[in-house]
C-alpha cells in the first residue's frame, strides 16, 4: 500500500496548474487535493468545470503570502505534501513590473517553505514539498547545447531571476532544515486553457479574429515545446517516484523558431478555418525584440528518461493540431478570457 496523500496544490487554476489538478483528482481519488489560488487574471476556475464536485476536491481562494491562511488550512486538511505552481510567469510583465515577480515568485514560495517547515519539523517521513519551475534560470544557450541539471543558473529577465531566487531557496531549504523537497524544470508548455497572452495561443486568438500576429526582432528565437499534458505526467512521475533534494529536468524535445512555429500555426488555423492557403500567413506583423531576449532554450531530459523512464508522447505538429481543435471548440472560454467578464464574476463572488 502506498501513502493517501494530502496535497496542497498552489495556483491550481492556472493553466498547469489546472491540467495538474485534473489529473491527480482523477487518477488518484484516494487523495485529498486542495487547490489553492489567488485567482489572478490567469487563474480561472472554468479550467476545471469537470471536476469542481468531486468529492476529494476542495477549492480555497488565496493568496501563498498569506501566512495565517496556510497555517489554518494546514491545521485543516494535515498536508503531506505541497506541489508548488502558483507564479507570476510572463516575460513583459515582469519587465514592466518587477515587484510584483518578487512578491508571488520569491516572498510567496519562502512564506511556503516556512510553514510547510515548522508544520511538518516534528515528522518529516513521507511529506514532499515539490517545486515547479523553469529552463529560463539556465540563461540563453548558443546555436549548440542543451541545459542540464547540472547547467549553472544565468537568468536573464525580472521573471527568470524570481524563478532562480525561488528554486536556491527551496534548495536551501532541503540543505538547512532538511526539508524533503523536489524540483523540476521544465520547457516552454503549450495546449489547452493557455491564457491568451502567450504566444501559441495569442495567435490562434488572432487568427480567428483576422488580427496581427505579433513576431519578436526577425522571430529567430528557439523555444523547446512541451505539450501540457506531458508535463504533467512528468510531474506525476517526478513526485511520486523522484528522489527527495534532486531536479529534474523536463523538455519536449521540439526545438522551434518562433517565425516557424508561427508559420506551421497559420498553415494549420488556415485548413482548420477553410481559409485559403497563405491567408493567416499575411497576419504576421514585425515587431521591436523585447529587452534582454534570450535567443535559444533547449532541455536535455535524459536524466527524468533514465531514471524515471518518462518520455513525451507527442510530437509538436500533432499537439499544435489538438490544441488548435481545443480553442476552436471552446469560443466560450477564450471569449470570456478576452474580455475579462470571469474577473467580474469573481469580484461578486469573493470580493
Amino acid at each position: 500500500m502506498g501513502i493517501t496523500h494530502s496535497i496542497l496544490i498552489t495556483g491550481g487554476a492556472g493553466f498547469i496548474g489546472s491540467h495538474l489538478t485534473r489529473l491527480f483528482v482523477t487518477k488518484y481519488p484516494e487523495y485529498t487535493i486542495v487547490n489553492l489560488d489567488e485567482l489572478t487574471y490567469a487563474g480561472n476556475l472554468e479550467n476545471l468545470n469537470d471536476i469542481e464536485n468531486h468529492s476529494n476536491y476542495t477549492f480555497v481562494k488565496g493568496d501563498i503570502n498569506d501566512a495565517s491562511l496556510l497555517k489554518s488550512l494546514f491545521d485543516k486538511f494535515q498536508f503531506t505534501a505541497i506541489i508548488h505552481c502558483a507564479a507570476e510567469s510572463h516575460v513583459d510583465r515582469s519587465i514592466t513590473d518587477p515587484l510584483a515577480f518578487v512578491k508571488t515568485n520569491v516572498l510567496g514560495t519562502v512564506n511556503l517553505l516556512h510553514v510547510a517547515k515548522e508544520h511538518w519539523k516534528n515528522d518529516l517521513e513521507h511529506k514532499i514539498f515539490y517545486h515547479i519551475s523553469t529552463d529560463e534560470v539556465y540563461g540563453s544557450l548558443g546555436s549548440e547545447g542543451f541545459f542540464t541539471e547540472e547547467t549553472a543558473y544565468d537568468p536573464r529577465s525580472p521573471y527568470s531571476a524570481s524563478k532562480a531566487s525561488s528554486d536556491h531557496f527551496v534548495r536551501a531549504f532541503h540543505h538547512t532544515y532538511k526539508l524533503p523537497v523536489k524540483i523540476s524544470n521544465c520547457s516552454n508548455n503549450y495546449g489547452p486553457f493557455h491564457f491568451p497572452e502567450k504566444l501559441i495561443p495569442l495567435c490562434i486568438h488572432n487568427i480567428i479574429n483576422n488580427k496581427p500576429l505579433p513576431i519578436y526582432g526577425k522571430g529567430e528565437n528557439i523555444r523547446d515545446w512541451l505539450f501540457v499534458e506531458d508535463h504533467v505526467r512528468a510531474i506525476d512521475t517526478i513526485f511520486h517516484h523522484g528522489k527527495i533534494g534532486e531536479t529534474y529536468n523536463i523538455g519536449g524535445h521540439n526545438e522551434w523558431t518562433n517565425i516557424a512555429l508561427v508559420l506551421e500555426l497559420c498553415k494549420q488555423m488556415d485548413i482548420k478555418l477553410g481559409r485559403a492557403a497563405g491567408t493567416s500567413e499575411q497576419l504576421i506583423t514585425y515587431v521591436k525584440d523585447r529587452a534582454g531576449h534570450d535567443l535559444r532554450y533547449a532541455i536535455d531530459a535524459t536524466k527524468l528518461k533514465n531514471e524515471l523512464g518518462w518520455m513525451p508522447s507527442l510530437q509538436f505538429e500533432e499537439g499544435l493540431s489538438k490544441t488548435i481543435d481545443w480553442y476552436l471548440s471552446n469560443s466560450d472560454w477564450l471569449n470570456n478570457v478576452t474580455s475579462g467578464e470571469y474577473q467580474q464574476y469573481y469580484k461578486g463572488m469573493y470580493g
